[in-house]
C-alpha cells in the first residue's frame, strides 16, 4: 500500500464501491479502506454459522438496483467481466395468512389479478388501475434515483405546473396506510400491501410514505426481485475486483479516524494507528452524519449542528441466520418455496397497526412480525447438498426495555426464540431440531457490524420525507457535498436515495465526474 493515491474511499459498502469502481475505470488510482475484515457493507454474504452455508448477513434481495444502469448497461462488466450473476425467482414476494391462504406479487399484472381476485373480485379491478398508475409514475422514479438528486424547490415548483404533477405531489405527503385503504377493501389484501410496505423500517401510518406502495409494486411488476449467485456479496466482490482490475486496491482492517484538510480540501485520511494516506483528487466517505463531526475539522458549525440532529427510524431490525438439516416445509403450500420474500402476515390490520405503534413507543412488539427468506430454494449453491439456509426477521427497538442498547446481549436468545414460535404455525418443521447453528443479530449488532447503522438503523437515516432527496440527510449533505470542504464526497444508505441495495453510488460519481473535470459518458461507453 502506497501513502499517495488520486482518490481514496473510507469504507467498502456497495455504494462507495460503484463510485471508487468508475473512478477507476476512469483511470484514477484509487484506493478502498474498510474497517473490517471483509467488504460490502450492507451487501455481504458470509459463513455466519457453519462452513459451506452462506448467509446475507443483511441485505438478500436487490430489486431498486435492478433499474440501476450500471446493471441494465453494465456499465461496469460487473456481469460480463467480473462474475455478477442475478437469478429473478418466479414470485418475488410472497404473504403467507395464519390460516394457510397465500397472496403471491408476480412480474405479471394479469397473474396478480388473478391472485387479488381470490379475494375480492372488486379489489382484483381496483388493482388494475392501482398498478397502472405505479407503472405510469416508474420511469419518473427510476429518473431520480441514480443521478445526483434534483433541488427540492425545483422539483416542487415543476411538479406544481401540472394536474399529474399535483396529484404525485398529493400522494408524496399521504400516508402508505391512507393510499392502500383508498384502493382496497378486503382486509387481506390491505394486510398484504401495508406490510409490504413496511419493509421500509417505517410504520404505514407514517405520513409521507404515499408514493411506497406504488414504488414497490411497479419495481416488483417490472423488475422482480435479483438474487445474486453465491450470495448479495457477489455485488460487492465484483466491484472490488472491477477496481482491482483497473489497478486499484482494496484494504481491509483499517479504520478511518479522520479526514485530512488543508485549506477547506479535503486531501486524505488518517487511519486509527497515526498513519496519513494523501489523495491527491478526492476523498470518498461512508461518513454517517452523526460521525461527521468528529472525523472531519474545520466543518461549519452550522452544518456539524443539522448532521448531528439528523434522525434515525424507531424501527429496527433483529435477525435470525440459521443452518437447517433439511429444506423449510410451508403449511400453505410448496409454491410458497418459489418466492424469496416470504411474509409471514398476522390476523388483522389492527395487529400490524399495534406493532408500529408500540415501536414508536420504544417497546418490544406484543405480537411478531416475522418474515423470511431461505435463499437455497432459489440458488441451491448457497448450502451442502440437501441442506438449507434461513433468513429471518422482525422489528424491535434500539433501546430494550430492561437495560437499554446494551441489554439486548442478553436478551437475544429469547427474543430469537419468540421468533420461531411465532413463525412454527406458518412453518411446521422449523424447531431446533432442524437448526444446526444460527447466528443472531440486535440492533446492537447492526450498529457495531458498520458505522452506517448507527443504533441498529440499517437504513442509514430515517426515510421521512423532510429527510427525502437533496433533503436526505439533510439539506446541507443532500448533495452528497460537504460544504466548505472540497473534493469529499458523501456515499451510503444515508444519502439519497435511501436504504436498500440502489447502486446510488453511480450518482456520487456523476458529480465527482463534473467536478473534476471528467467525461461520464465516455467511461460508460
Amino acid at each position: 500500500m502506497s501513502d499517495s493515491y488520486d482518490v481514496v474511499a473510507i469504507g467498502s459498502g456497495h455504494n462507495g464501491l460503484v463510485a471508487a469502481a468508475y473512478m477507476a475505470k476512469a483511470g484514477k488510482k484509487v484506493l478502498v479502506l474498510e474497517r473490517n475484515d471483509w467488504i460490502g457493507g450492507g451487501v455481504v454474504t458470509r459463513e455466519l454459522t457453519l462452513p459451506g452455508f452462506k448467509h446475507d448477513q443483511h441485505s438478500m434481495a436487490h430489486i431498486f438496483i435492478q433499474a440501476n444502469p450500471l446493471i441494465t448497461n453494465d456499465e461496469l462488466g460487473l456481469q460480463s467481466k467480473y462474475g455478477l450473476e442475478y437469478i429473478h425467482p418466479e414470485i418475488p414476494m410472497i404473504s403467507v395468512f395464519p390460516d394457510g391462504q397465500t397472496l403471491a406479487i408476480h412480474t405479471d399484472r394479469d397473474k396478480n389479478i388473478a391472485e387479488i381476485a381470490k379475494f375480492s373480485a372488486k379489489d382484483a379491478e381496483n388493482y388494475r388501475r392501482f398498478s397502472e398508475t405505479a407503472a405510469g409514475y416508474l420511469p419518473a422514479l427510476v429518473g431520480t434515483l441514480y443521478t445526483p438528486p434534483a433541488p427540492i424547490g425545483a422539483m416542487y415548483a415543476m411538479m406544481d405546473q401540472s394536474r399529474e404533477g399535483r396529484e404525485i405531489m398529493s400522494v408524496m405527503m399521504k400516508s402508505a396506510y391512507d393510499i392502500v385503504m383508498e384502493y382496497f377493501e378486503d382486509e387481506r389484501v390491505r394486510l398484504h400491501f401495508l406490510r409490504m410496505v413496511s419493509e421500509n423500517l417505517t410504520g404505514p401510518e407514517e405520513k409521507g410514505t404515499g408514493i411506497g406502495p406504488f414504488m414497490f409494486l411497479g419495481w416488483l411488476e417490472k423488475y422482480g426481485i435479483g438474487v445474486a449467485r453465491g450470495g448479495s456479496g457477489m455485488l460487492s466482490q465484483s466491484l472490488a475486483d472491477c477496481i482491482k482490475d483497473h489497478g486499484g486496491e482494496v484494504m481491509t482492517n483499517t479504520s478511518i479516524s479522520k479526514v485530512l484538510v488543508s485549506d477547506g480540501r479535503a486531501v486524505g485520511v488518517v487511519t486509527d494507528d497515526g498513519r496519513e494516506i494523501k489523495a491527491k483528487d478526492a476523498v470518498i466517505g461512508a461518513i454517517h452524519p452523526h460521525l461527521l463531526p468528529k472525523m472531519v475539522d474545520g466543518l461549519d458549525p452550522f452544518v456539524a449542528k443539522t448532521a448531528a440532529n439528523v434522525e434515525l427510524s424507531a424501527n429496527c431490525v433483529f435477525t435470525i441466520h440459521a443452518a437447517l438439516d433439511e429444506p423449510l416445509q410451508f403449511a400453505a403450500g410448496d409454491h410458497v418455496k418459489k418466492a424469496m420474500m416470504i411474509e409471514l402476515l398476522p390476523d388483522s390490520i389492527d395487529t400490524l397497526r399495534d406493532h408500529f405503534d408500540d415501536l414508536r413507543y420504544g417497546r418490544i412488539p406484543k405480537n411478531s412480525l416475522c418474515a423470511l427468506g431461505s435463499a437455497t430454494n432459489i440458488d441451491p449453491s448457497r448450502a451442502p447438498e440437501g441442506k438449507a439456509t434461513m433468513h429471518a426477521w422482525d422489528y424491535c427497538p434500539y433501546e430494550h426495555p430492561d437495560g437499554g442498547a446494551q441489554a439486548w446481549d442478553r436478551h437475544k436468545d429469547a427474543f430469537a426464540d419468540h421468533m420461531l414460535a411465532s413463525m412454527q404455525p406458518y412453518v411446521p418443521n422449523l424447531s431446533r431440531d432442524i437448526i444446526l447453528d444460527w447466528h443472531c443479530d440486535s440492533p446492537l449488532d447492526m450498529e457495531r457490524t458498520s458505522a452506517s447503522f448507527q443504533k441498529g438503523d440499517i437504513h442509514g437515516v430515517a426515510p421521512y420525507l423532510y429527510q427525502f432527496g437533496a433533503h436526505r440527510p439533510t439539506p446541507e449533505l443532500g448533495k452528497n457535498l460537504v460544504p466548505g470542504i472540497e473534493r469529499l464526497y458523501l456515499v451510503g444508505p444515508f444519502q439519497h436515495p435511501g436504504g436498500g441495495v440502489f447502486g446510488a453510488g453511480r450518482g456520487t460519481a456523476i458529480t465527482m465526474f463534473d467536478q473534476m473535470g471528467m467525461d461520464f459518458d465516455s467511461v460508460i461507453k
